[in-house]
């Protein structure tokens, strides 16, 4: 009888949990006519593909608990914070766009256009989580290395949401750009702590000899910045607030700097 390598085996371990997690949060979304409960779901889906696969591996390397601790640290922070923003709110924008675009019987269509692709991009973005957890190479210097990246990372990104509701909830005018704090030397910190993260649990995983986990953040990388992130947010942020427009003229997009100067 064929037997599947235990650690494609385990792989798809969490891929099964993560599927079935969203087949569940779409069958909520479908009751509710709101799909933006899969942002809360998202950072849940990765830590739960990793403890699937660390649960399916018949041994597991000295970094899993290690590793499991700060990726759960991670997700639950982040999913704590996007449930609680969006407590009360109004479907995302993002999604009434994606609704308006596919009528019609939208609620269905979104089992697979939101929340199995949900599923499997948490699933490969979960790889250096699955590459630590089997790893068998002794704690290193790299280890630290990535720790200490994916906790830069969560700080960054914490302070980041901490100090725009701030100003959300203080804020004189609907119009008015949050350009203080982290948000003075980039437009997203939020999603620059994100990149941190995932490239330091690349670092970790590498560390375990888990190179090919790169996928994880190469992915990460191109949804933050062209696709969920920065790119869709932007594409016309600047006709809806011309504020904006004044913003970006003179802070970074992404990584952080000093401003570029007042814009003209």
């Amino acid at each position: 009888m064929f037997a599947l390598d235990p650690m494609v085996y385990a792989l798809l371990c969490g891929l099964a949990l993560a599927l079935a997690a969203s087949v569940a949060a779409w069958a909520v979304s479908f009751v509710k006519g709101d799909v933006s409960i899969v942002d809360s779901l998202w950072s849940l889906l990765i830590i739960g593909a990793g403890l699937a696969c660390a649960a399916a591996l018949p041994e597991r390397g000295p970094r899993a608990v290690f590793v499991l601790v700060l990726a759960g640290l991670w997700a639950l922070r982040l999913s704590a914070h996007i449930t609680w923003r969006n407590h009360g709110a109004p479907e995302d924008h993002r999604y009434r766009a994606i609704r308006a675009r596919n009528q019609p019987h939208f609620e269905w269509k979104s089992l697979y256009l939101v929340f199995i692709l949900q599923a499997v991009l948490a699933w490969i973005v979960s790889m250096p989580l699955a590459a630590a957890i089997s790893g068998g190479a002794a704690l290193g210097w790299l280890d630290l290395a990535g720790a200490a990246l994916v906790l830069f990372g969560v700080a960054f990104e914490s302070v980041a949401d901490w100090q725009l509701a701030r100003f959300l909830l203080h804020r004189n005018s609907s119009g008015a750009v949050m350009d203080r704090g982290l948000w003075r030397y980039t437009r997203h910190p939020n999603y620059f702590g994100e990149w941190c993260v995932w490239w330091g649990f690349f670092l970790i995983a590498c560390a375990a000899g888990g190179w090919w986990a790169v996928v994880s953040p190469l992915l990460m990388s191109v949804l933050l910045l062209k696709v969920s992130g920065v790119g869709l947010l932007e594409k016309d942020i600047g006709e809806r607030r011309p504020a904006y427009r004044e913003y970006i003229a003179h802070t970074n997009a992404f990584f952080p700097g000093p401003p570029k100067g007042e814009a003209r």
